[in-house]
């Protein structure tokens, strides 16, 4: 089975979902390093839409730049706009297999695709 995972490496929750994969005998882990490939808005929206998820509930309210652009993070619309522009606001880690995407907060809901 493959196994996407939305990754930043410096961040701990995103290390821990990526060690789950690799531990996880049959899953072939591609690794998307979404800071630097910097994601459309049609690839965004497939994937929380995946995962059942609206842009308001997967984005990084505390990053500074959420008050620096002066972002409401109830405006689904907005918000998505800004995670194109500013894709450190994506919440991390997003775990993409057939069965789904689910972000991976704790790691352990990785499991839930495997």
């Amino acid at each position: 089975m493959k196994a996407t995972i939305w990754h930043n490496p410096r961040c701990s929750k995103s290390r821990a979902a990526l060690a789950i994969l690799e531990e996880t005998p049959g899953i072939d882990v591609e690794i998307f390093d979404y800071l630097k490939a910097m994601p459309s808005r049609e690839v965004i929206e497939a994937v929380l839409a995946k995962a059942d998820v609206a842009p308001s509930q997967a984005v990084r309210k505390g990053e500074a730049v959420v008050k620096d652009i002066g972002l409401d993070t109830s405006d689904d619309a907005a918000v998505l706009e800004a995670m194109v522009q500013h894709p450190i606001l994506i919440e991390r880690p997003i775990v993409v297999t057939d069965k789904g995407a689910v972000i991976a907060r704790p790691p352990e809901r990785a499991r839930e695709l495997l």
